[in-house]
């Protein structure tokens, strides 16, 4: 079994915030930074973006959860906030 590094977790936090929050249609500016940020990582490998916007789109999701429950599953929310955690 192959060993998940934090950047890995943090990089597949961000791509399944992105796509909730493009599910939801919320939040297109972080959405945006969110892609962008993948694509860095993904050439520079410098995850330092994915922690800084991960981090803007917990608290965009969180909020969202607040006010719509069902929208947005605990599991996508630790997922991610684990993978911050990690930094």
């Amino acid at each position: 079994m192959a060993v998940v590094t934090p950047e890995q977790k943090i990089e597949k936090a961000c791509l399944n915030a992105k796509e909730k929050l493009e599910s939801l249609g919320i939040e297109d500016k972080i959405q945006a930074e969110l892609e962008y940020v993948i694509g860095s990582y993904g050439y520079d490998k410098n995850p330092i973006g994915l922690y800084e916007i991960g981090g803007k789109a917990f608290k965009a999701l969180e909020s969202y959860k607040s006010e719509f429950p069902r929208k947005v599953s605990k599991k996508l929310l630790s997922d991610i906030e684990g993978a911050l955690k990690l930094s």
